[in-house]
C-alpha cells in the first residue's frame, strides 16, 4: 500500500516586519494538483479579513508563491505578497471596514492555509491540507515606545535600537484624528526616531499664531530629545497632515525641517487662519462634495479649481528644504495631483523648484500606506468638524494601489536617509526581525 504523503506549507520568515516580504511554499502535493492558498487575519476590532489565490502544483508537486502565478482569487499572477495586500473582509462582515493596527506592540497574526481544489467560500467549514502562522510587526526588536503628554502635546515617540543619536521624523496623519502610531513605529524600525502626533484638538487653536506656536513646540520636543541629531529632523504627513507639514515648513519661524514628505496632500489652505477657521471654510465648501451611485462621499471637488488667490494657499516659495510629494491619480478624496501641479508652478516662479520631487502613481487612491496594507477604495469615516459618520470614497484600484504603496515606501525611506542621515552610506539599523 502506498504511503500517504502529508503536504507541507512553509511561510518564511515566521516573524517579520510588515514591509518585509515573506516566502510561501507548499510541497508534497501530487503533480499538477489544483490548490487554493488562503490567508486569514482577525483584526483588533474582531473582524475577519481574508485573501486567496488559485494555484496548480508543478511536476514535482510544489507551489512557490513568489514564482508561480495565481490563476484566480483575490489576486492573479506571480504576486509574492498578494495574500496580504488583496485582503478583504470575509463575506457577511460589517460594511465600510478599514484594517489598521492600533496596538503596535503586538503583531498582526496571519494564518495561511492550503485547501484542495480552487475554493472561493466556506474556508472555515472545511479542514485545510496544511497551515502555517506568520507574525507581521511594525516594531522591530529593541525599538522603544514612549508616551508623550507634556505642554499640551499628545503623542508617542519611537526610538530605534542602538546607541544613537538618530535622525528624527515628526509623523502626522489626516483629518480622521486620533493617535495613529504604526507608521512611526515602522520608521523607528528603519533607524529614525519618530514621533506620532495627535494634533486635531483644533478647538484649542483659536488663532493662526497659536497653531504655529503649537507645532513649533511639537517640533522642539522631538528635536531636543537626547537621542535625536538636532539638525536632522524631518516631517512626514498624509492628507491633512501633509497640509500641516507644508504650513510648518513655510511659516514656522523657529524651526527648520531638514526635509518634508507629503502624501496625498494639498497646499490649498487659507493663510493666517486657525484650524477652527479652516474647518469653517471647509463647511462652506461642502456644497461641492458629491455622492457616487453607492452613496459614498467624494471630496476632491471641494478645492477645485485650484485657487489663484495666493491668500488661499500655502506660500510654496517659502519652502527651504527638500520636499517629496506622493500622490495617486485616482484620489477621490482630495485633488492632490492638481495641487502638486500648482505647487510645482509656484515653486518654479519662486526659484525653489529644485527642492521638489513628485511621485504620481496611476490608479492609486488617497490612502497610500506602508507596503502590503490592504487597499480600501472606500471606508467608514467620521467628519471631525461635524462628527457626521459617512462612507468616504478614497479611490484607487487594488493591484496598482498595492504597487504604489510598495514603490513609494522604498522611495520615502531613501529620501529620508538621503537628507537626514549625516552619511547615507553609514551603517543603518537592520530593519528585519
Amino acid at each position: 500500500m502506498a504511503q500517504t504523503v502529508t503536504p507541507i506549507l512553509s511561510v518564511l520568515p515566521t516573524r517579520g516586519l510588515v514591509d518585509e516580504k515573506f516566502k510561501v511554499a507548499l510541497e508534497n502535493l501530487p503533480p499538477r494538483f489544483p490548490v487554493t492558498l488562503h490567508s486569514l487575519h482577525q483584526s483588533e476590532d474582531k473582524d475577519y479579513w481574508e485573501a486567496f489565490g488559485y494555484y496548480v502544483s508543478d511536476d514535482r508537486g510544489r507551489v512557490t508563491v513568489s514564482q508561480d502565478a495565481s490563476l484566480g482569487g483575490t489576486y492573479t499572477g506571480a504576486e509574492p505578497m498578494g495574500l496580504l495586500w488583496s485582503m478583504r473582509p470575509v463575506p457577511g462582515s460589517r460594511t465600510g471596514l478599514r484594517l489598521r493596527k492600533m496596538d503596535v506592540q503586538s503583531p498582526m497574526v496571519v494564518l495561511i492555509s492550503a485547501y484542495k481544489g480552487h475554493v472561493f467560500e466556506g474556508f472555515r467549514e472545511q479542514p485545510p491540507m496544511a497551515s502555517a502562522v506568520t507574525e507581521r510587526w511594525y516594531m522591530a526588536p529593541g525599538v522603544q515606545r514612549i508616551d508623550i503628554r507634556e505642554r499640551g502635546v499628545k503623542g508617542t515617540i519611537f526610538i530605534p535600537q542602538g546607541p544613537g543619536p538618530f535622525p528624527g521624523v515628526l509623523d502626522m496623519w489626516g483629518g480622521g484624528g486620533g493617535l495613529v502610531e504604526y507608521r512611526s513605529a515602522l520608521l523607528a524600525s528603519h533607524g529614525f526616531v519618530s514621533m506620532a502626533l495627535d494634533y486635531l484638538s483644533f478647538e484649542t487653536f483659536k488663532t493662526h499664531n497659536e497653531c504655529l506656536s503649537y507645532f513649533e513646540k511639537v517640533f522642539s520636543i522631538i528635536q531636543q530629545h537626547p537621542q535625536v541629531i538636532k539638525d536632522r529632523v524631518g516631517i512626514c504627513g498624509l492628507s491633512l497632515g501633509a497640509t500641516v507639514t507644508l504650513t510648518m515648513a513655510a511659516y514656522c519661524k523657529s524651526i527648520s525641517p531638514r526635509c518634508c514628505v507629503c502624501i496625498s496632500g494639498s497646499h490649498v489652505f487659507p493663510s493666517g487662519v486657525s484650524f477652527a477657521e479652516v474647518f469653517q471654510f471647509k463647511e462652506m465648501d461642502m456644497g461641492k462634495a458629491r455622492l457616487d451611485e453607492q452613496k459614498r462621499v467624494i471630496w476632491r471637488d471641494m478645492i477645485l479649481p485650484i485657487p489663484t488667490d495666493p491668500q488661499r494657499k500655502v506660500a510654496m516659495g517659502r519652502i527651504k528644504c527638500p520636499l517629496l510629494l506622493v500622490n495617486g491619480d485616482d484620489d477621490q478624496n482630495w485633488a492632490t495631483v492638481e495641487s502638486a501641479e500648482d505647487m510645482a508652478k509656484m515653486m518654479r516662479a519662486a526659484g525653489n523648484d529644485h527642492l521638489l520631487t513628485t511621485l504620481t502613481y496611476h490608479d492609486a487612491g488617497h490612502l497610500i500606506e506602508p507596503p502590503y496594507t490592504p487597499h480600501f477604495r472606500a471606508s467608514n469615516f467620521i467628519v471631525q468638524h461635524s462628527k457626521q459618520k459617512v462612507v468616504m470614497l478614497w479611490g484607487g484600484q487594488t493591484k496598482p494601489h498595492a504597487d504604489a504603496q510598495e514603490d513609494s515606501w522604498e522611495k520615502i525611506l531613501a529620501f529620508l536617509r538621503q537628507h537626514l542621515y549625516p552619511c547615507p552610506s553609514s551603517s543603518l539599523p537592520q530593519a528585519k526581525l
